[in-house]
């Protein structure tokens, strides 16, 4: 007898734009959304069934939409794993587990695991005060990266270390070892990438294909898919993908970030146990995109086809330098003119600079010709603040 999956209740910790994406799958196949995020009015607000209104942290709200919800998911990997893994232990649906959840958000326990199993990675070390950075500039050379183990996004909470006149900087820089510390080798590589992975609850696995990501100032700026890299390659980072999911146990969408080499090989960088900014143009240009998967795998119905129907770009929009104030969206009549491209404006009320406001999707039967596009629109459509 078929499980009655509509009467599911899914609670989403995050209301921001990749929750509210979320949702717009989950209500089309008919599901009941809980959302919990501390912002009243957040992109999620609007489509949400029930918004709980609280911090990431407040136990008692986490308590109260698990009880309400029958599967809890998340939008952002900085959580409370700890009180989640309460959770699970207590018989709450959690997808991505909290167990997985509590490794890979900590990016030094996460290299440890892909090490154990074999996976490329960057050489790495952990290091608590200045004598261990010294210690991994003997070993690693300059220049080489230190890193917060928890808490970094978008390049925030990592340092060049170029000189041994930069190691007290950085270590001032990221907290003087109030949390804690690694260092990296930095790889010399052609491409920076990211592989979409989902996995069910029967542990049946699809992987979307390769795309290549360039970022300006450690921010995602354009994804472009299919990568322009070799057969060999992208096969490779394909099954590299597929073996992080079993390493993990993962449940739902996970999104692996990878380096390609000099000699087309791939090394595995950072691991998001969720949808991806990278992965927003599965949404026009795939069969069954990210974020439906993830509703599919996580409620357990089977995983829908990742072909990529045509090639496609995205190209973030990101709050203006200078603007700050209330959102208002200039150049959407012409960027919508050019052809194939959709435009993705995610609700929040306030633009910072540098904040993910929205993104443009071009489609086109190449990649140049939609990442032409994508550039195109990408110069006519700006986020302001708005003047009273």
């Amino acid at each position: 007898m078929e499980n009655n999956y509509l009467s599911k209740k899914i609670g989403i910790i995050g209301g921001g734009q990749l929750g509210k994406m979320m949702i717009l799958e989950a209500k089309r196949l008919g599901f009941y959304v809980i959302t919990l995020d501390p912002t009243p009015n957040c992109p999620s607000h609007s489509i949400s069934d029930e918004h709980i209104i609280a911090d990431f942290d407040d136990k008692e709200a986490i308590r109260t939409l698990a009880q309400k919800a029958d599967v809890i998911t998340y939008e952002f990997e900085h959580i409370d794993a700890d009180e989640l893994l309460k959770l699970e232990n207590m018989g709450f649906k959690i997808y991505p587990t909290a167990s997985s959840l509590k490794i890979i958000q900590n990016k030094l326990t996460q290299k440890k695991r892909l090490a154990e199993n074999g996976i490329p990675i960057a050489d790495f070390t952990e290091t608590n005060n200045i004598d261990d950075i010294k210690k991994a500039a003997a070993l690693f050379g300059y220049p080489f990266i230190l890193k917060n183990c928890t808490g970094g996004y978008d390049g925030k909470g990592n340092a060049f270390i170029n000189a041994e006149e930069d190691i007290e900087e950085a270590f001032k820089m990221l907290g003087e070892g109030k949390t804690a510390l690694m260092a990296e080798r930095l790889v010399p590589f052609v491409m920076e990438i990211s592989v979409l992975a989902c996995r069910g609850l029967n542990s049946d696995t699809v992987v979307y294909p390769v795309g290549d990501n360039r970022h300006i100032d450690n921010i995602l700026h354009e994804t472009v898919v299919p990568a322009d890299i070799s057969d060999k390659t992208t096969k490779l980072a394909m099954k590299l993908a597929h073996k992080v999911m079993e390493i993990f146990d993962g449940i739902g969408m996970f999104c692996v970030e990878m380096f390609v080499t000099e000699d087309g090989g791939v090394l595995v960088n950072e691991i998001a146990p969720r949808p991806h900014n990278s992965g927003h143009y599965s949404i026009e240009g795939c069969v069954v995109n990210q974020f439906e998967n993830h509703i599919r795998a996580i409620t357990g119905l089977p995983l829908g086809d990742t072909s990529l129907l045509r090639a496609a770009v995205m190209i973030n929009l990101l709050g203006e330098e200078g603007q700050n104030g209330k959102a208002f969206v200039s150049g959407l009549y012409e960027a919508l003119k050019i052809n194939g491209v959709r435009v993705h404006i995610y609700g929040k009320e306030n633009t910072v600079p540098k904040r993910k406001m929205g993104h443009i999707t071009a489609t086109a039967d190449t990649a140049s010709k939609a990442l032409e596009n994508a550039r195109k629109a990408f110069e006519k459509i700006k986020i302001l603040k708005e003047e009273i």
